[in-house]
């Protein structure tokens, strides 16, 4: 039996987001089906004001409704100091912790050859001209304990090093494999004080 057409096009809708797959996608599609309409409305427009009244920081490539974000225009965040992050939400974790008083730089992605992601498809070209202000110290490289984040690492530190900047990357109390998103306050904090410097 084939569903009718509007619930079709809901349960391929939810399949095409990462880690759904047709069962969930079905589930969460009968799910909205039984929602009141206002919540229904609610949650259309929330999905609709996150595309419509969100964009990215021209400064360091997080999400805001100001550019620049919140924490680039803070006079009160030390300069000397970026951090480099994968994805938007690594930034919502170190924030957590409420011990990094620098600012950071957005990737959007990992190098990834077997993807077909490469330099060009990150957010590199912004960061190398944020290093040419010269209040900038150090950039600490805090990508996942991956070999895509590890390959990153060090992509960015052979392009960074030659300007006389110090590249250091956060140490892990993170185990291999694992993601900033998903570690803890101690953790991250843990990591972020055990950084060690790039050869």
């Amino acid at each position: 039996m084939q569903y009718p057409e509007p619930i079709a096009h809901l349960i391929d809708s939810f399949s095409k987001l990462p880690g759904i797959g047709r069962k969930t996608a079905s589930r969460l599609a009968f799910y909205i089906l039984d929602m009141d309409e206002g919540d229904v409305l609610q949650f259309a427009n929330a999905l609709i004001d996150v595309k419509r009244e969100l964009q990215y920081c021209s400064v360091c490539g997080n999400i805001t409704q100001d550019d620049p974000c919140e924490i680039c225009a803070d006079p009160n965040r030390n300069n000397e100091q970026i951090l480099v992050v994968e994805q938007i939400r690594d930034v919502v974790s170190m924030e957590r912790m409420h011990e990094f008083t620098g600012k950071y730089h957005v990737l959007h992605g990992v190098l990834s050859p077997m993807d077909g992601t490469g330099p060009e498809d990150l957010n590199i070209p912004s960061l190398l001209t944020r290093l040419q202000d010269e209040t900038v110290k150090e950039v600490i490289i805090a990508t996942n304990a991956t070999a895509e984040g590890e390959a990153t690492a060090t992509y960015l530190s052979r392009l960074i090093k030659p300007a006389g900047i110090k590249v250091s990357r956060i140490a892990y109390g993170l185990s291999v494999g694992s993601d900033i998103e998903y570690a803890d306050e101690m953790t991250l904090m843990r990591a972020l004080e055990g950084r060690r410097e790039i050869d």
